[in-house]
């Protein structure tokens, strides 16, 4: 089975993700999108970062009736700080019949040089990219270093460019703040996820 490997906090995992997870599954050949929760950094706790359970439980709210999306937990039950090579090897040794491959935004791949492995991960492992409109302060924070370090790997032949897969403008910080706000956001999210997150009184 070919397995896509989407990493993220979730915090809370909302409407954009999913559409890129869905499109990844119906328009790519990958058979099933693995969506990964990032754990807490104990280093660096955040207020606004639920613990990893919850963020879990929302993912798992928000794809339940849908069989070709699955949450993992995965890297919860690794040693800290942990690193996504360590983590492909890990499940290469749990699922050996599986090819596991990376889905991550265009602003991750500009920073794929600074991954630790970069190298073994470009080169045993399909990287689907998909297109992300980036924040005025995300614009400034991408210099020209790191947009120049991007051009290697576009001509990969293991990085493939997802350019038709929908753009979405919302993050979760976004959410998150409308929420503190006393804002209305539940076509942000998947209905399931607003029961869940409402009923819980998240981010209040």
């Amino acid at each position: 089975m070919k397995v896509g490997l989407y990493f993220g906090t979730f915090n809370p995992i909302h409407v954009g993700h999913l559409v890129i997870a869905n499109y990844m599954a119906e328009f790519t050949e990958l058979d099933q999108i693995w969506l990964v929760v990032t754990p807490q950094n104990p280093l660096k706790k955040k207020k606004s970062l639920l613990a990893d359970y919850h963020r879990l439980a929302l993912v798992k709210e928000a794809i339940d009736d849908n069989y070709k999306l699955r949450s993992s937990d995965i890297e919860f039950k690794m040693q800290k700080p942990n690193y996504t090579s360590h983590t492909l090897s890990h499940l290469i040794d749990l699922h050996p019949s599986d090819e596991f491959s990376l889905i991550m935004g265009e602003d991750n791949l500009r920073n794929l040089h600074k991954w630790f492995n970069y190298e073994q991960i470009l080169n045993n492992h399909t990287i689907y990219v998909y297109p992300r409109v980036l924040t005025p302060q995300e614009e400034r924070e991408l210099d020209q270093i790191e947009t120049e370090a991007m051009d290697p790997f576009k001509d990969h032949s293991n990085v493939k460019f997802c350019a038709n897969a929908p753009v979405m403008k919302v993050s979760s910080s976004f959410i998150r703040e409308a929420i503190k706000n006393k804002k209305d956001v539940r076509y942000l999210l998947s209905e399931p996820v607003f029961r869940y997150v409402d009923e819980m009184n998240f981010y209040k």
